[in-house]
């Protein structure tokens, strides 16, 4: 027991202790991807099936997740309830995205509802935040949200696959296109094995540089940070080449390399490493998958393209610049991001709603850009020139 003084004597204060948080249920829903060659969906069936076990309700959009070949029935199977009306699932409680609500879509979301999907910042308008503003939503980002070591779980996963497919995608091209050397990827014996120059040292270059040493080729890593070609080494287990991204090594590299990835990535815009006149040294038919191409790209030359018409040649190398690379793989993303959505919204429920979890998590506090119509994300408002006030001195 404490006390306050009041006037010349003391009153005691009855000690605060913390009020157990009763569970709330869950309403869910899961519209249909609209953006281009967005095929991906938030939540598996599996994931369902477990959301609808501790007593909450999903409503999908019929063939929402058609595209990453999950079927209606195996959502009706799980428990899930499905209808074509797209205004009556946007009506939900809780929404759930893999790209941000269009403005169209906002126009039919509830005041104050709770919205987690991606935001992808350098894509939006001023007048999407305006929209989610005036409509009092709660807004949460992928790419904001942490976990309990203080990394960003959903942008690494997503990062693991983008480096992953890098290097096959490379391996495709080597044989399927006008300009084709009708290489194998990899080191058959008594065959040179294959070259190649990864620009960047974070989680995409470790994972296109594991694909590609799997696979037996050669690779050399390049990236200013000493701290981050360090660790490659040792998160790969395995001592390779690398350097600092000086230009007369980096230049000698790409003119022997058989495939070059770009995963470097900047404040705002990633760098131009590469110039035009770097790529028009290398060697007819080498291979650029520049993954960086969503920020702009870090190969000059760099162009962005579809799943349709995923690359072009120009100096006779092949070019590869989609920007959602991890959508080419939509089952396996959506299963990704099914994992690590499906905890987070588990405990939403056993905290009682949304504001307690962002109250006591500092991982899903982290991820909220929007709480009830206010800028909580200082980067957004000042991209935007919105206003702005810290989510620790709202919640608290």
């Amino acid at each position: 027991m404490s006390f306050s003084s009041f006037a010349a004597g003391f009153l005691p204060l009855e000690e605060k202790l913390e009020i157990i948080r009763s569970k709330s249920n869950l309403y869910i829903g899961i519209p249909k991807e609209t953006s281009y060659q967005e095929k991906r969906i938030a939540l598996t069936p599996d994931s369902v099936q477990t959301m609808i076990a501790h007593g909450h309700r999903v409503l999908i959009e019929s063939g929402a997740g058609l595209d990453a070949t999950f079927e209606d029935a195996d959502y009706v199977k799980a428990g899930a309830e499905i209808t074509k009306d797209t205004a009556k699932v946007l009506g939900c409680p809780i929404i759930l995205k893999i790209e941000p609500l269009t403005l169209s879509e906002i126009e039919h979301v509830q005041p104050k509802s709770i919205v987690i999907s991606a935001i992808q910042i350098k894509t939006q308008s001023k007048g999407y935040f305006e929209k989610i503003a005036q409509k009092k939503i709660i807004a949460l980002a992928y790419e904001f949200i942490q976990d309990t070591d203080g990394c960003y779980p959903c942008v690494r996963a997503l990062s693991e696959i983008a480096g992953t497919a890098s290097i096959l995608i490379a391996s495709e091209l080597m044989i399927n296109n006008p300009v084709a050397r009708g290489m194998l990827l990899g080191n058959i014996t008594g065959v040179r094995p294959t070259e190649v120059v990864v620009l960047g040292a974070g989680t995409v270059a470790e994972y296109a540089v594991k694909t590609a040493l799997a696979l037996g080729a050669s690779v050399k890593v390049f990236d200013n940070s000493i701290t981050k070609l360090r660790r490659l080494q040792n998160n790969i287990n395995q001592r390779i080449y690398t350097s600092t991204l000086q230009e007369k090594a980096l230049l000698k590299a790409l003119m022997r390399c058989d495939v070059a990835i770009g995963a470097v990535r900047g404040q705002n815009r990633a760098p131009i490493v590469v110039t035009q006149t770097m790529m028009e040294h290398m060697k007819k038919g080498a291979i650029i998958v520049d993954v960086s191409i969503d920020t702009g790209g870090c190969f000059e030359s760099s162009e962005i393209t579809t799943h349709d018409h995923p690359f072009f040649i120009k100096n006779d190398v092949i070019h590869y610049g989609v920007p959602n690379i991890p959508s080419r793989y939509a089952r396996t993303s959506s299963m990704s991001i099914s994992n690590m959505i499906e905890p987070i919204l588990l405990e939403i429920a056993e905290n009682g709603g949304v504001e307690n979890s962002i109250k006591h998590n500092p991982g899903v506090r982290e991820g909220v850009y929007c709480y009830y119509g206010i800028m909580t994300k200082k980067s957004i408002a000042d991209w935007f020139e919105l206003n702005y006030r810290d989510i620790n001195l709202i919640v608290f």
